[in-house]
């Protein structure tokens, strides 16, 4: 397996990562993720995608390095999916594991991320890499 940190403009952002990236986000086309990207990278939202043997994504992390009271610094990760066909197969952790390291370099004291109610088997990954509860995340809809 191989990980690539992807620049901004780097064009396997959408020929390789966001069909990865829709298994998890769905809503997002070319042009939506193209406007995130463009607004996004100045908050420092960055992706990093996991290949496989046969030089195909098989994973996708969005993260960002975040200053905050509670933990000054922490890696948070917007975005953490593996496709269908290579669960279980080594790609989420590996890529838990990249991101621990550019959050130990950066002087984090966390790395953190939300994942939704209803996502139990990631929940049982998340538990498996270490990783506890230890908030509630709250969302109040603004339509």
């Amino acid at each position: 397996m191989k990980i690539i940190d992807l620049e901004p403009e780097d064009p396997r952002l959408i020929e390789d990562m966001l069909p990865v990236l829709r298994e998890l986000r769905p809503h997002l086309t070319d042009e939506l993720f193209l406007d995130i990207l463009a607004e996004a990278k100045g908050q420092g939202l960055r992706f990093t995608a996991a290949y496989d043997e046969d030089g195909r994504c098989a994973g996708a992390a969005g993260w960002r390095v975040v200053a905050n009271t509670q933990l000054v610094r922490k890696l948070y990760v917007d975005d953490l999916v593996t496709t269908s066909a290579a669960r279980s197969g080594g790609v989420g952790h590996a890529l838990l594991a990249h991101l621990e390291e550019h959050a130990r370099a950066a002087g984090c004291a966390a790395l953190t991320l939300d994942s939704g109610t209803q996502r139990t088997d990631a929940h049982r990954f998340y538990f498996r890499e270490r990783m506890a509860v230890t908030a509630f995340s709250f969302e109040k809809p603004l339509t």
